[in-house]
């Protein structure tokens, strides 16, 4: 069963016991200041943001098909049949590729770190393969995040939509963005009204990739013939101006 996370902005008030669960969680420090600090780092691995009067949360998206996955040559990243993308750290080995890939910006990498990793939410994916909820949407006191079986928030989604149409901006984030999500977003506005990226591509990011690099074996065996065209010139040139030369 894959599951996933539904937010509701709509519902949200910004009490951030999302980020303090996770926070306990994950044994990282929370206080004041850091709940101020409305952005994902390396020890905040979820943000509620404030947008005017309405409030988003910023978090790993778990992409059906990651693109994070795919850029990591060591497999460091691996997306499990649940629905979480999980870190292996002692396979890691610093390239930060995954940052990079990530279109929605959600690996962070410890720089002061001495022995650094690459931090991110794993989804609590342990805590789901006891038959728990995630810990920030068992935290929350307004049903804003909540969890289970993919299907089942999708369906949850379309059902606050439908019982409250002037509410809702009516799209659900997350079904069809760059492949699909394991996050799903419902709000009042438009999406890149609250900072999320807008007209990411419904084709998962690898896909593409690897699209782009069909291309590539016939470009090789091109240049691979070129290049052994040129040294087979090359080498026979100098093989006949020896020849010339013990002749002359």
């Amino acid at each position: 069963m894959a599951y996933a996370i539904l937010f509701d902005s709509t519902k949200c008030v910004g009490c951030r016991n999302c980020e303090a669960a996770c926070a306990e969680k994950w044994k990282n420090p929370y206080n004041e200041k850091i709940a101020a600090e409305e952005k994902l780092s390396a020890h905040k691995l979820t943000a509620v943001q404030t947008k005017g009067d309405k409030f988003v949360r910023r978090m790993c998206m778990h992409c059906n098909d990651p693109a994070c996955v795919s850029a990591c040559p060591v497999g460091a990243l691996q997306k499990t049949a649940s629905g979480a993308v999980v870190y292996e750290a002692e396979r890691c080995m610093g390239c930060r590729y995954c940052m990079v890939a990530c279109a929605f910006q959600a690996p962070s990498y410890e720089w002061n770190a001495v022995l650094p990793q690459v931090k991110k939410c794993n989804f609590c994916a342990e805590r789901q393969a006891a038959g728990k909820p995630t810990a920030c949407a068992e935290a929350c006191p307004n049903e804003a995040t909540v969890c289970g079986d993919r299907e089942a928030m999708i369906a949850l989604a379309k059902k606050r939509l439908a019982e409250a149409p002037d509410a809702y901006y009516q799209k659900i984030y997350g079904i069809d963005e760059v492949g699909g999500t394991s996050v799903l977003m419902i709000a009042a506005v438009p999406f890149e009204q609250l900072g999320l990226p807008a007209n990411l591509p419904r084709e998962a990011l690898p896909r593409r990739t690897w699209k782009a690099l069909e291309t590539i074996p016939s470009l090789v065996s091109v240049g691979s013939v070129l290049l052994g065209g040129v040294y087979w010139i090359t080498h026979r040139r100098d093989e006949v101006a020896k020849a010339e030369g013990r002749r002359s």
